[in-house]
This record gives C-alpha cells, structure tokens and sequence, in this order.
C-alpha cells in the first residue's frame, strides 16, 4: 500500500478502507459523492461535495458554489451547515467531504472549520475521500483534530 498526503503530509494512520466503515457513515459519504455532482465550479473546475449529520440523524448536502467575484463563493460544507442550520438543526455530529484529487485528501478550509465546530457540542467525526469511484479509500479524522485551538466568544 503506498502513502497518501494529507494535506501535504505523507501519513496511513487515520486512512480506512469505505468497505470497513459502518452504513451511516458509508451513506454520508454516498450523500457527499452525489452532492458533488452540483458543484457551479466555472473557474477552478474543482468540484466538492460535502454532506452534514446532525443530532436527530437528518443529512444536509451541499456543493461548492462559485461566482466571478471569488469572494463571494462558498465552500461546499458551508453550503450544507448552511442548509442545516437555516432548518433549525445545530447540532453536528459527522460530516463527510468529497473532492477529487489523486495525491492528497481536501480536509475543509480554516473558514469551514471554524464554522462548523460553531455548531458542535462536541467533537465529531469528519471523513474524507478523494474519489467519486469505488474502492474508495477514506481519511477519517475529527474537527477538532483539524481546528485544535478554535476561536470562542465563551
């Protein structure tokens, strides 16, 4: 088995196979893998998808959209905490993001971090796979191992 990046680092230890991982994560990603399908990405042409749980098992998706004046796009797990929360669900509890690159995994930017451990009441799971075909091979981490010292207000 060959190393991956992780976000420029080479590293094993936290990829798994998707055949291992249990149905309600699985289907996350599945939700992720579609939602991606939706990307508006006419500059950059790199589509990611994302798919949220929350507390009472609901799944909200989202794509990343852009828009000519770059600044106003938004990142596919925004687009979908974006969903969640505008529904009345703030509590996450697993997100899973999906964007096609062969040497690294795509972990959520800063923004994206922040902004969804905004709705955590505590840490959860966050999976990540770089393929859109099966066998698909997944980063599983955590938000707060990837935004160890967030910013709060409390």
């Amino acid at each position: 088995m060959s190393k991956c990046h992780v976000n420029g680092i080479r590293d094993e230890s936290n990829i798994k196979e998707f055949s291992t991982l249990d149905a309600p994560t699985q289907d996350l990603i599945l939700a992720a893998i579609e939602a991606r399908k939706s990307a508006y990405c006419p500059y950059s042409n790199f589509a990611v998808g994302a798919a949220l749980r929350t507390f009472d098992d609901s799944i909200y998706t989202g794509c990343n959209i852009e828009n000519a004046a770059f600044t106003a796009g938004i990142c596919a797990e925004r687009t979908a905490a974006a969903k969640a929360v505008s529904e009345g669900k703030r509590d996450f509890v697993a997100c899973a993001v999906v964007a096609l690159q062969e040497d690294s995994f795509t972990t959520p930017c800063g923004v994206c971090r922040q902004f969804l451990i905004e709705f955590a009441k505590k840490d959860f799971p966050l999976y990540v796979t770089k393929s859109d075909l099966p066998p698909y091979r997944v980063l599983c981490t955590s938000i707060g191992e990837l935004l160890p010292k967030r910013f709060s207000l409390t």
